[in-house]
């Protein structure tokens, strides 16, 4: 198959995501188009099955806001034209289908008939698309989608929530990659950041309030003072200067690192002993599964997609938003027992492996097969 994939070229797990799918989908020999205003980050174009198309979005003094919508269904129409594209896989609601609408609807008009699959990841449907100035467009560009997953029985059941929508919403989770996470484990060096008779906690985020960073201070101030360990802090994002003051204030900026974006989070995560993962809402928890693949328990809020990902007293422990007493209660039973670390630990990676790539992506594949059909037959 010829497939063009849209996506957010970030840190983000909706780009993540959508960029290993593409390439794992172009080492089984479908030909990917990603299309984005710049290179997603994790994307090796070293494949001769990968190419990757920029949207440039030309400046008008006229416009006080660029149309990127506009050029990218756009752009859209000309590469399914010039590459023969034979199916569209676009990730996130807004502004992503909405502009494939567009162009699928303009290549109808010449005669075009493409297939359109929509894939849902939290906050285009949690927080964007609930917002009441975005949900006509929202509603119509997934009732106009030919096929529409999302990554949770949550977000599921909250997009038949806040929006009327009368197609079918396929679950297929996020995945793991656990050849490359089971590989980074060889090379893991914890002596760079702790002594060994410290315990390593770890956060991965975005950094904006819905992750409640603040949260995972609030705690490791708790625990620190009972367990000898460092925190570190990786990703970046508003709440991020927040953070370093609360840390300051609480004397512990001898304690946690604080990391910002980097590619090397499997390296991190592979010492870690334990995450914490507080967010208001996840629609899945990416954070937490690439948690569990390196074999450190989570300790995550009961919310959104987390409770169907992270099994409570098995791979981790579930808390009620905010609730940093539970959160730093539940770590130091944790990290003061050897015993059942060790056990939590293989049982956090156990449960990963299900969410293997190789497990995932012929369920996208399916689901491409199943639209080219409905439009051959």
């Amino acid at each position: 198959m010829k497939i063009a994939i849209v996506c957010y070229p970030t840190f983000g797990g909706s780009g993540v995501i959508a960029t290993e799918l593409g390439m794992s989908l172009a080492k089984k020999g479908h030909v990917i188009h990603f299309i984005s205003y710049k290179r997603p980050v994790r994307l090796d174009l070293d494949d001769e099955n990968i190419f990757f198309h920029e949207v440039h979005v030309p400046k008008y003094p006229l416009f006080h806001y660029q149309p990127y919508e506009l050029a990218l269904s756009s752009m859209l129409v000309e590469l399914v034209k010039l590459y023969q594209i034979d199916l569209l896989h676009v990730h996130y609601a807004i502004p992503h289908a909405y502009a494939a609408c567009m162009a699928k609807h303009i290549l109808l008009e010449q005669g075009i008939k493409i297939p359109l699959v929509t894939t849902l990841h939290g906050s285009d449907i949690t927080l964007v698309g609930s917002h009441p100035f975005y949900k006509p467009a929202v509603t119509y560009s997934i009732n106009n989608s030919d096929f529409i997953t999302t990554v949770s029985k949550s977000l599921q059941k909250d997009t038949f929530s806040f929006f009327n929508i009368h197609k079918e919403i396929q679950i297929i989770p996020n995945f793991i990659n656990v050849s490359y996470y089971n590989s980074i484990k060889n090379d893991c060096n914890r002596n760079d950041y702790a002594s060994d008779a410290e315990m390593i906690i770890s956060h991965v985020s975005n950094f904006r309030p819905v992750k409640r960073v603040l949260d995972v201070i609030e705690s490791f101030n708790k625990i620190s003072k009972i367990i000898p360990s460092k925190l570190m802090m990786i990703g970046d994002g508003p709440d991020k200067t927040k953070a370093e003051k609360l840390a300051y204030q609480y004397g512990l900026l001898d304690k946690v690192k604080f990391l910002g974006k980097t590619q090397e989070v499997a390296e991190i995560l592979c010492f870690s002993d334990l995450m914490i993962l507080p967010s208001q809402t996840e629609s899945f928890g990416l954070a937490a599964l690439e948690a569990m693949i390196s074999s450190t328990p989570v300790i995550s809020t009961n919310s959104g997609g987390l409770p169907e990902l992270n099994v409570h007293g098995k791979t981790g422990f579930l808390v009620e938003i905010g609730d940093i007493d539970a959160i730093s209660k539940y770590s130091v039973k944790i990290l003061s027992d050897k015993k059942a670390l060790i056990k939590m630990k293989k049982e956090a990676y156990l449960h990963s492996i299900k969410y293997d790539i190789n497990l995932v992506v012929p369920l996208y594949e399916k689901t491409y097969q199943r639209a080219l059909d409905m439009f051959t037959s």
